[in-house]
């Protein structure tokens, strides 16, 4: 999740794979869900807000699990309408970087979100 200030949104994994990094909350769209309305949900969720979608800034290929399965992972803009990001569900820490400010990318959890973060920041 993106703000309007320029920062970017991280929860910490709470849970396998890659427990203890840093990634973008979300998660899957299930059946029948459109993009919007799974990121509504997942920031719910996760983080305890109700957020207004805005533009989609980045879509990205990348694997999950230990099959690898294929996922594309897509970062939107989005305005918190309600709340205040707590840790919540799968998620034990969240936190607002600037692109200077961002974890290395050891400290990342998946190659597609330290794909789109380098994007974000190069672009900013």
């Amino acid at each position: 999740m993106l703000d309007g200030e320029g920062r970017v949104l991280l929860a910490r994994r709470a849970v396998e794979p890659f427990r203890g990094l840093w990634d973008i909350p979300g998660g899957f769209v299930n059946p029948g869900e459109s993009l919007e309305d799974a990121v509504r949900r997942e920031l719910r969720e996760e983080a305890g807000i109700e957020v207004e979608v805005g533009r989609l800034v980045i879509t990205v290929p990348d694997t999950y699990g230990p099959a690898g399965d294929a996922t594309v992972s897509a970062i939107y803009e989005c305005r918190i309408v309600s709340g205040v990001p707590q840790p919540d569900d799968d998620v034990s820490e969240l936190r607002w970087f600037a692109p200077a400010e961002l974890p290395p990318p050891e400290e990342l959890a998946f190659d597609g979100m330290r794909t789109a973060l380098a994007a974000w920041r190069s672009a900013g």
